[in-house]
């Protein structure tokens, strides 16, 4: 892998393999009785949210303290930034904290890669979401959740699988980070959504585009549902919010007309009711639950690959025997 995490697009074949095989190791320690590793221990991973979040903030801060990495939480509100102090004052502050690892989420598209990118720390920087660009530890989560369910038994991975990504396209950082990496991965994405929330520029997306629902979903492997983000709407994107359930969430009638093996996705927080209702999120084809563990192994497998240092050519193995200790 690189030296950084900031786009799904960032990551070859080999490279988003490469995760997912070490986060499948690395799932295992969620069923032990002593679930940490050494692998970073002296090292300081930094967790700097700029915007509210709960699973992302909470997982990457699980799956450093798993390593044994030092944990350093920044919120922007209750800090300096509150005073108006800038990225750049907050970067060099960790930078001379001595931070080997800085998670980024933050409100506006890009930051991360111009905390990268800027000379401000030498540290790796991982993007947790930036504006409505990209989300790609999410995307590897998915993919992970993906390849458990429906991979090959061959290795052969997710092609050719079907993945419908349905809701609020044109906010969902989700979405776009999925889109880019579950096409490399060779699976077959189509994005469903009413014309207003479909982002500008989309046919040069690696997908398929409907705004027909019913018509997608017997087709599909997998359906991933997102939230409606109003918080950066304006109003006038759909009639109302129970117009936009009855065209585009996904309810037991809807669920129904999936193939048996198929499975449903959500990268929270779920609106119940708005774009799937309780009886989806918790029904046996859900997964939802399951996406949040796989989080904290996936991103293990990215802090591990970017701070150990380790050579994976190797075939030893990363975690210790059952007997020996952790």
């Amino acid at each position: 892998m690189k030296r950084h995490l900031l786009s799904a697009a960032d990551l070859t074949r080999d490279d988003a393999e490469l995760v997912l095989r070490t986060a499948a190791e690395l799932r295992s320690l969620a069923d032990r009785p002593i679930k940490k590793l050494p692998a970073l221990r002296g090292r300081t991973v930094v967790n700097l949210f700029f915007e509210d979040s709960t699973r992302t903030r909470i997982s990457f801060e699980a799956a450093a303290k798993r390593l044994s990495a030092d944990v350093i939480n920044f919120a922007a509100k209750g800090s300096s930034v509150s005073k108006g102090e800038s990225l750049k004052d907050t970067a060099l502050t960790l930078e001379a904290m001595g931070a080997d690892a800085v998670v980024v989420r933050h409100g506006a598209s890009g930051a991360p890669h111009r905390l990268a990118h800027s000379g401000w720390v030498r540290s790796s920087v991982v993007n947790a979401g930036d504006g409505t660009h990209e989300h790609p530890t999410q995307a590897l989560l998915d993919a992970f959740t993906l390849t458990r369910h429906l991979g090959a038994a061959d290795g052969g991975g997710l092609d050719g699988r079907r993945v419908a990504i349905v809701g609020d396209v044109l906010h969902s950082r989700v979405a776009r980070s999925n889109a880019l990496l579950l096409q490399t991965l060779g699976a077959e994405v189509t994005l469903v959504a009413p014309p207003t929330l479909m982002p500008v520029g989309v046919g040069s997306w690696p997908v398929e585009t409907s705004y027909d629902l019913d018509a997608v979903l017997p087709k599909a492997d997998a359906v991933m549902m997102l939230r409606v983000q109003r918080e950066r709407m304006s109003g006038g994107f759909f009639p109302t919010p129970r117009e936009y359930s009855r065209r585009y969430g996904l309810d037991g009638r809807r669920m129904a007309t999936l193939q048996d093996h198929a499975i449903v996705m959500h990268p929270g927080p779920m609106v119940r009711g708005m774009e799937i209702t309780a009886d989806v999120a918790d029904s046996p084809r859900s997964v939802i639950v399951e996406q949040v563990t796989n989080g904290v192994a996936v991103r293990m497998a990215v802090l591990y690959l970017l701070l150990s240092g380790a050579d994976l050519s190797a075939d030893a193995p990363l975690l210790p025997t059952e007997s020996a200790p952790a």
